[in-house]
């Protein structure tokens, strides 16, 4: 997880102005980016939103084309959970097309943003803050929240339902995008996960051991330090996707984890652009 995965809290220290100028430029690049269903520069709507679930009212963030219905994504952001960098990166998806949720996985301890910024994870007051949370969070109540997710997509105008659904999850996220695969197989078609974690464990539960149960494509794209610590991990990917009969891209990028998240210490451009190709490519199919 993030905390073995990432470098120190003395490299964490991202300044404000550096995570306004990546913020700045996430969010020029989403207005230029031209949709999946054609938009070029469309104009986006966005909104604080509720999910109602079965364990109590989540929060979220809401972005999509200001017109017509699109495809819809779930984002599970990192560890840090749900803050600007993830409404600006949730805004370039909106601009590419797409109806995106982004999901507050610790709604059940407290409202988004819990931190501002992935840097106040590396330090001692951000990881007690959100250490009892974490443990809050169970993969029953992930496959929860995924249906109540989709099921709220699918009531939203700016959605069509006649479409599929894709998610996206980054670090601790990465491996809801198999759970919300696997708790709505007929709606959840496309799922992209970034910076391994917690995808090949020993448990009955494990995420490579639910690929039989989804109906989605699937795209994991791992750091070359994840790699390192366990470099049997993509293989077992591989041949659990063979094994289920889904598509699977496996790919191990020269970044380090968390290259992807703009307020990252380790944030890496040319590969995130590389890896934000990659989903667009995968999400094409919705």
């Amino acid at each position: 997880m993030c905390d073995e995965s990432t470098l120190t809290a003395e490299r964490a220290a991202l300044s404000r102005r550096q995570f306004g100028l990546l913020g700045a430029a996430a969010t020029v690049a989403a207005c230029s980016t031209s949709g999946a269903n054609g938009e070029s520069g469309a104009a986006l709507t966005e909104s604080a939103v509720t999910v109602t679930t079965p364990d109590g009212i989540a929060d979220g963030f809401f972005v999509h084309p200001a017109t017509g219905a699109h495809p819809a994504v779930l984002l599970w952001p990192d560890i840090a959970g749900l803050r600007d960098a993830y409404k600006t990166m949730a805004r370039r998806l909106a601009g590419a097309g797409y109806a995106v949720l982004v999901f507050n996985h610790y709604y059940r301890s407290a409202k988004a943003p819990v931190l501002a910024s992935f840097a106040e994870w590396r330090t001692p007051e951000g990881r007690a803050r959100l250490q009892p949370m974490i443990t809050a969070i169970t993969p029953a109540g992930t496959a929860r929240d995924a249906v109540a997710a989709v099921a709220w997509l699918d009531q939203q105008s700016a959605v069509d339902a006649k479409r599929g659904i894709g998610t996206s999850g980054y670090c601790m996220g990465g491996p809801f995008t198999v759970r919300s695969a696997a708790a709505v197989p007929g709606r959840v078609k496309a799922a992209a996960s970034f910076h391994r974690a917690a995808l090949v464990t020993a448990e009955p539960d494990s995420p490579h051991k639910l690929l039989g149960q989804t109906q989605a494509s699937f795209l994991f794209a791992i750091g070359r330090n994840d790699d390192a610590a366990a470099p049997t991990d993509k293989d077992t990917l591989r041949a659990a996707a063979a094994a289920a009969g889904r598509p699977a891209e496996v790919e191990v990028y020269a970044a380090d984890h968390g290259w992807c998240t703009i307020d990252s210490p380790v944030y890496d451009k040319p590969q995130a652009e590389r890896a934000w190709e990659r989903m667009l490519a995968l999400f094409a199919g919705l």
